[in-house]
């Protein structure tokens, strides 16, 4: 007991001193407790601190590691008995979920199979009484959907699995967290957890007969009275039949009609619309979000054995009632009845009583709601419409609880929080409500429970209506009994019986929130914009209500406003319009509705028929629209559009509006010329733009979204008017692109005029060709009577053109050739090659040749496909060896038919003879043959591999090895999406179509590489032939490989042997495009390649060689990459996010980089007043770049890919990563001195998940750091000064990438934690630098202002206001307290002072804090202190007056240096809080303070009014901010108005 310390008394234990207490400036001695549990003073700690560490002195090692064991130890014994409570859980859990699934399916099958039987009996007894009980009929059928409500013993067997279920899931879920992280939390409710977890499953405990059951009920026709009507007698429930009657179910009931609805030929009137819970909110009963029509328990009258509710309005007096009996079961409670309040009916109605509500699950349906009041999109409240009559019924209810003297307060009632009260909204109109808030008589703050007599104002929560009221309570008199008349004016009592009877009505209003939807800016929230624009887009009329889910206490929803008729069958989706007008954005993906509705394509002519159009728009030879005009029906509907959409009908009718179009939506656009015309939604600029193409025009024009209407259903009737054509026989000049001056020209000729058109080709609508929908044709100038002259002849004759596969204007001008057939364009020119070549092969014998040989003439080979790889590898064969081929297979079945297996050592590249599907081939062994016996080979003759049985392989002849196979590959294309290998959709697409296929091959380079480059023409459905490649390329899976305009293509060999052909021609273009089968890149081919595989030269007078002209070509350009950015050195440094890259990386600015930026983009905006002239360039050598943005603003850019149109570009000086069109990317530097802006970052230490970041980090990424200022610390630099950065970016505290490891986006580095030495940065002191002369004299630095003293709290005291901030915040100064200082005043020292302002001194010393004087706007200085630095370029400066209160900005010139004997003066303006009130927590005011958004300007200015005259004030608090209560001259407090108004709320 030696040892024993007293460690609760006044000394130290070690060193015997006393505790103290820190008074003043001594910092006390006081007792520590450490780990161990042992006490020492705070002297006595310092004194064992060694390296950051304390050792107990009196604790001995031997007992710590005995302690660490015994804790080791029994954490293992834990975490064995969490596994194996797990084990059990998961076997208990799948038990509970069979049984679930068993009980869940049961039911769902033991309504549907009693709601069958009892259609059955319902047709049967109401054609007893056909005549008269017909309507009677579909009342009942209406009520049969609800049966499951019918089998209480089911629901509450459901309800105990369910329950067992999540609890659980609760110790599932508490266990997992325990084995995941233990903590000594946690151990106290293990043991229960533990229990909780191997509980077995008693099967037997769960009555599983109550599946069996029937509901009770069934329908009888009493025939001696049909005044009684039908009957549903209740009986005890009997075992379900083996084979229920669901026939009448599945067919919709039955189909006999009375006699005298069978001739009408009318439907019945459908169930009205009901609504369900979301599976996984069914218990949430406060959401009540599957509430039929009627509300759990709302009967105030209801008895045990029955319920009665209202089923059909009055009916004619002389109509038989109908009575539905229902005999409730004995054990079933009074409180469990389901059926809504039944009001009183007229006298000469029928009396309707039903029994029982009957409720089925049903797919999720739209409800019609009402949105009652909006807070913002993501918190709202709605009524359904359903329930209008409940809530008429329940107004009533109420108002007759309210008449008269009804429910009055007492002096003696005390009116709690939460307590539920009536109040009146309007005149004769009272509604339910709970009590929020409650102020009572002279008191500031809120209070829970406030006597009625002494009650102020009160804050209601209206349950019907979702919004809150402050009701304010006052009385002129003061006496008690004014008081409780103005109460009872405003509120009504809610005692037992009448809360009772309130139960059985739910809330009728419901919060919801529109699912994803999150603000476009997540820092500013919700703003005002996107408030107004959701009320307008609801506005009062029921909109279309989709129930996702439930978060927490709220349903997430999405609203629809019903379209006005079936034009555009896509309901306006609140979520997308708010979307789409950029005042919200999505959280995750979304997916959208079904597809809107298209125009009728066009009616296309007949082919090589005359027919007589008007071009309508033009954008080049190659795409433009043309209109028929024969037709009368398209002058008629221009009218008509006039007439349903001018200006005084669309403001009328507010359906017609377009809120948010989407992709290929039809519409109505007005032109420039304010006519509208039929339009279709082809793309979303933003900005609440849309672009859209006039379909009966043909040209396309970014809009406003308000100059667009919807389409009526009258106007899709007719066709889509503008026809898409290209001129058929013509090309550009260079080949692929077309000139502006070819452009104006074809234009001149041509748009708005009458035109002759023949049609050379069909539309196809295939996948394989995007750009079939282009109607080949040729144009003719002239008028009705017919043809003139070609336009196409005359493009080419003014050498803007060329015609398309040698053809000459001869060809042109023949109009017989329209006609002709394709054979007999054939025949002229390859009848002579043809019959050379037949008579060739009928006198050569046929040798037999195992190697492939190819002809000599390499163009227009026939050829088939056998196997396909890629577009980069793919097998044929000639189809002129398919001799050689069978002579091929005849030698292998004679050699090898009869040859027995041999045991052969089987290695790589061994020639071999397979048996393949029981024919002999030629192969090559792949790899070398294992001991499993399975050998993988190449067909030699066909190119795709195998695997086969070593025991169908034979060795293969030295005579017989060769192929007939050629490997070859697609030319002058490249895989799209910059990369290097083939995608799995072009492997894919090009193998559907080439797989087996004929086709027609020209070998453009013969190498003894494989494989070998060739284009490939392949026969469509229509019989032309289509390059292949160029199908790749329009269908975006590739591109066109890049190369010098001049380059030459070697020609084959066999070209070079025609002694014929002269060398210039060899080199010449035309040879080359002799030499070469039609490609078309838009229109089928009217003429296919030839059947010779030889090719048939032309004479030279059918190409006569064009005289010089002159043409636009790609210019070549070359341009450098811009400046690398300017690295910052080890350390932190303050940097600001500009963009977040696909890939991770973060690219980020420095502070002065963000003024360079400035400065920047005004010099650029400056020097590029006018666009560059536009012309083709060859992109390839372009690396910098200036880029045209969507604002366009000229931003410098680096060219990172060129695709279809457009290239891809990154924003050197922002991060940012687009696709830009080519018109509005230029080849040239911008401030190419300027280096980049914007350096790349990467985390530290971090390892994304999947070894790449995934969209959804780089999500969170975008909304943590966009724009956002955050400190980095450099951890690593780059070798190269491009590379990027290695940091750690920290948030307020918070590392960057913890939170990323938080959400699961990533995972530390083990090696990432160690301490990272940092170099430091190098000092100045070693740059030889002199300062001599460069120093400014010493200008002190005045102190602080002096302050006014304030009497002690509680004591009154005058003020004056001089500045007020908002309501709560203002500048005052205490009017008693010494105004003169030296028998001078503060106002006549500065009158001295600026007597002679001229000999005062400018600031130089620009310290915040420091004192200074400011010029203000009457030319006098006053008294200011500094306060920050609010721009550099100029340089301007915060200020703040303080003698006013009053904030300024300033350029240094207006700033002087303050004489020190103004510090003698207090300052006149001291910043206080005011006490007592603060802003409203809802308020109706739309004019809100910029700088204090939460303050209305209406609060303002009544404050101000207020605070005129003779104000007092007494200090409440002086930390953390001096606080006071202000008076009026009444001693009143002067912000009660301001509460009373509704502008400000007590705090």
């Amino acid at each position: 007991m030696d040892d024993e310390r007293d460690y609760h008394g006044s000394n130290c234990n070690l060193c015997g001193g006393a505790y103290t207490l820190p008074e003043d400036e001594d910092l006390g001695n006081l007792p520590r407790v450490i780990a161990c549990g042992h006490i020492f003073c705070t002297a006595c700690l310092c004194y064992l601190e060694i390296d950051n560490v304390i050792k107990c002195p009196e604790c001995k090692p031997a007992d710590v590691e005995k302690a660490e064991k015994d804790v080791e130890k029994a954490e293992k014994d834990v975490e064995k008995a969490v596994d194996e409570a797990l084990a059990q859980a998961v076997e208990n859990m799948a038990q509970l979920d069979h049984i679930h699934q068993t009980l869940v399916t049961g039911l769902a099958t033991q309504a549907k199979r009693e709601q069958a039987r009892l259609v059955t009996e319902i047709d049967k007894a109401v054609d007893q009484a056909i005549q008269t009980l017909y309507m009677r009929r579909e009342a009942l059928l209406r009520e049969l959907p609800k049966m499951q409500a019918r089998f209480s013993s089911s629901h509450e067997e459901v309800s105990r699995v369910q329950e067992r279920m999540d609890v659980l899931k609760m110790a599932i879920q508490t266990a997992k967290e325990f084995r995941h992280a233990p903590s000594l939390e946690q151990y106290d409710t293990l043991e229960k957890v533990l229990d909780t977890l191997q509980a077995p499953v008693d099967a037997q405990s769960f009555d599983m007969n109550c599946i069996t059951l029937g509901c009770g009920l069934s329908c009888v026709c009493q025939t001696d009275s049909l005044m009684e009507g039908l009957k549903m007698k209740a009986s005890s429930p009997e075992p379900l039949s083996e084979e229920p009657p669901l026939r009448a179910l599945q067919q919709g009931g039955s189909n006999r009609k009375p006699a005298w609805c069978r001739g009408e030929g009318r439907s019945r009137s459908h169930t009205p619309p009901s609504r369900h819970k979301p599976p996984q909110q069914q218990d949430q009963e406060s959401l009540r979000a599957n509430r039929p029509s009627q509300c759990s328990s709302r009967s105030p009258g209801h008895q045990p054995g029955s319920t009665l509710t209202p089923l059909s309005p009055a009916s004619d007096p002389g109509s038989p009632d109908v009575i539905i009996e229902s005999v409730i079961e004995v054990e079933h409670q009074p409180g469990s009845t389901l059926s809504p309040l039944r009001p009183a009916s007229d006298p000469g109605s029928p009396d309707v009583i039903i029994g029982s509500v009957i409720e089925v699950e049903q797919q999720q349906v739209y409800h019609l709601v009402l949105v009652t009041h909006v807070v913002n999109p993501s918190h709202f409240y709605i009524r359904y419409v359903a329930e209008k009559r409940e809530g008429l019924m329940l107004t009533n209810k109420i108002n007759h609880l309210c008449s008269g003297d009804k429910g009055r307060f007492t002096p003696s009632d005390t009116l709690e929080t939460g307590s539920a009260i009536f109040v009146k909204w309007k005149d004769g109109f009272w509604c339910r409500a709970t009590v929020v808030e409650l102020w009572q008589s002279g008191s500031v703050a809120a209070v829970n429970a406030c006597p009625i007599t002494r009650l102020a104002r009160v804050q209601v929560f209206l349950l019907d209506y979702g919004f809150t009221k402050a009701i304010a309570l006052q009385s002129e008199e003061g006496t008690t009994e004014s008081l409780m008349e103005g109460v009872s004016e405003c509120l009504r009592r809610v005692d037992m019986v009448v809360q009772s009877e309130m139960r059985c009505w739910a809330p009728l209003a419901i919060k919801c929130s529109l699912k994803d939807l999150i603000p476009a800016d997540l820092i500013k929230g919700w703003s005002k914009e996107a408030q107004v624009e959701f009320r307008n887009v609801v506005g009062s009329a029921a909109m279309e209500m989709q129930v996702f889910g439930q978060d927490k206490n709220s349903l997430q929803v999405d609203l629809r406003k019903s379209p006005m008729d079936r034009a555009s069958e896509l309901p306006i989706s609140v979520r997308e319009f708010l979307v789409f007008i950029e005042v919200a954005r999505f959280y995750s993906p979304v997916v959208f509705g079904r597809s809107p509705l298209p125009y009728y394509a066009p009616v296309y002519p007949d082919i090589n028929t005359e027919f007589n159009a008007v071009v309508s728009y033009i954008s080049s030879p190659a795409d433009f629209y043309i209109q028929l005009v024969d037709s009368v029906d398209f002058q008629m509907l221009t009218a008509k559009l006039q007439a349903c959409y001018n200006a005084t009908t669309v403001d009328r009718d507010t359906d017609l509006h377009l809120y948010c179009p989407v992709m290929g939506q039809a519409c109505v656009a007005c032109f420039d010329d304010n006519v509208w015309y039929r339009a279709q939604v082809i793309g979303h600029p933003g900005g609440r733009k849309v672009e859209v193409r006039y379909v009966d025009i043909g040209n396309t024009k970014i809009l406003s979204v308000h100059d667009l209407r919807k389409l009526k259903d009258e106007f899709f009737a007719l066709p889509a008017k503008a026809i898409q054509c290209c001129l058929a026989d013509v090309v550009p000049l260079d080949g692929e692109t077309w000139s502006d001056t070819c452009t104006d020209r074809f234009i001149s000729l041509a748009h708005q005029k009458l035109v002759t058109v023949v049609a050379f080709g069909k539309i196809s609508f295939s996948k394989m060709e995007p750009n079939s929908r282009l109607l080949p044709v040729k144009l003719f100038e002239g008028s009705l009577d017919g043809p003139l002259a070609n336009i196409s002849d005359q493009l080419v004759t003014e050498e803007l053109a060329s015609f398309k596969n040698g053809l000459s204007a001869r060809h042109a001008e023949d109009p017989d050739v329209w006609d002709s057939p394709i054979e007999d364009l054939l025949a002229a020119e390859g009848k002579s090659c043809l019959d050379s070549d037949t008579s060739d092969r009928d006198q050569e014998p046929l040798e037999f040749q195992p190697q492939l040989q190819l002809p000599v003439c390499l163009n227009e080979l026939k050829v088939r496909v056998t196997h396909v790889s890629s577009p980069g590898s793919f097998c044929v064969q000639l189809t002129q060896n398919d001799s050689q081929l069978k002579r091929v297979s005849e030698l292998l079945n004679q050699e090898y038919a009869s040859m027995e297996p041999q045991e052969v050592e089987w290695k790589a590249d061994m020639y071999c003879a397979a048996l393949i599907n029981g024919v002999w081939e030629r192969g090559q062994i792949c790899t070398t043959v294992t001991s499993s016996s399975i050998a993988e080979v190449l067909r030699c003759d066909f190119g795709n591999k195998v695997k086969l049985h070593v025991s169908n392989l034979q060795p293969l002849q030295p005579s017989l090895v060769g192929s007939l196979m050629l490997e070859c590959t697609l030319y002058d294309i490249r895989p799209a999406g910059g990369q290097s290998t083939w995608t799995a959709t072009a492997c894919d697409f090009i193998s559907y179509y080439l797989d087996g296929a004929s086709a027609v091959m020209t070998v453009k380079e013969m190498t003894d590489e494989r494989p070998v480059p060739i284009t490939l023409f392949c026969s469509n459905r229509m019989g032309s032939y289509v390059n292949m490649a160029d199908s790749l390329v329009s269908e975006g899976l590739a591109l066109k490989q890049w190369k010098p305009r001049n380059a030459v293509v070697p020609k084959p060999e066999e070209c070079v042997a025609e002694p014929q052909v002269s060398g210039e021609q060899k080199d010449g273009p035309d040879m080359e495009k002799r030499d070469t089968p039609p490609s078309p890149p838009a229109c089928p081919v009217l003429i296919p390649p030839p059947s010779s595989p030889t090719s048939i030269p032309a004479p030279s007078s059918a190409f006569p060689k064009p005289a010089p002209r002159t043409h636009l070509s790609a210019a070549k350009v070359r341009t450098q990459l811009y400046y690398p950015p300017e690295l910052p050195g080890h350390g932190h440094i303050q940097m600001t996010i500009s963009g977040i890259g696909e890939d991770g990386l973060i690219y980020a600015r420095k502070h002065r980089a963000e003024c360079q930026l400035e400065k920047l983009k005004e010099h650029i905006q400056q020097r590029m007043k006018t666009l560059p002239k536009q012309k083709p360039f060859t992109w390839k050598s372009v690396l910098g770049c200036a880029v045209i943005g969507p604002d366009m603003v000229w931003y410098r850019g680096q060219l990172l890919e060129v695709q279809r149109g457009e290239v891809k570009v990154r924003y050197v000086d922002y991060g940012l990563v687009e696709n830009i069109p080519v018109v509005h990317v230029y080849p040239l530097l911008l401030c190419e001195d300027v280096p980049q802006l914007c350096v790349p970052c990467q985390l530290y230490g971090v390892n994304p998940v999947g070894g790449q970041w995934q969209w959804d980090a780089v999500a969170l990424l975008k909304a943590l750091l966009l724009n956002r200022c955050v400190d980095v610390q450099v951890m690593e630099l780059p070798t190269d000064p491009r590379g990027s950065l290695t940091v750690q970016i920290s948030m307020d505290g918070m590392n960057l990438s913890r939170i990323l490891c938080h959400h699961q986006h990533a995972t530390m580095d083990k090696h990432a934690e160690r301490p990272i030495m940092i170099p430091p940065a190098p000092l100045l002191d070693d740059w030889e630098i002199s300062t001599e002369g460069l120093e400014s004299p010493e200008v002190p630095v005045l102190g602080p202002f002096i302050y006014p003293v304030l009497p002690q709290e509680g004591e009154h005291f005058s003020v004056r206001i001089k500045h007020l901030r908002t309501p709560n915040e203002l500048f005052l100064w205490p009017v008693e307290g010494g105004a003169e200082v030296d028998e001078e005043t503060l106002e006549e020292a500065l009158d001295r002072i600026n007597t002679d302002a001229g000999s005062l001194p400018q600031l130089s010393n620009f310290l915040p804090g420091s004192a200074c004087l400011a010029k203000y706007s009457d030319g006098k200085y006053y008294r200011a202190t500094l306060m920050d630095f609010v721009s550099v370029d100029p340089v301007r400066l915060l200020i703040q007056h303080v003698d006013f209160g009053s904030d300024d900005t300033l350029p240094p010139s207006k700033l002087r240096q303050m004489p020190a004997e103004l510090l003698r003066f207090s300052t006149r303006a001291l910043k206080v809080r005011v006490a007592g009130f603060k802003a409203p927590s809802v308020s109706l005011e739309t004019d809100m303070l910029p700088y204090q958004p939460k303050w209305s300007k209406k609060a303002v200015q009544e404050m101000i009014g207020l605070l005129h005259g003779n104000i007092t004030a007494s200090v409440v608090a002086t930390e953390p901010a001096l606080t006071v209560l202000l008076y009026d001259k009444k001693g009143e407090l002067v912000h009660l108005p301001l509460v009373s108004s509704g502008l400000a709320d007590l705090d």
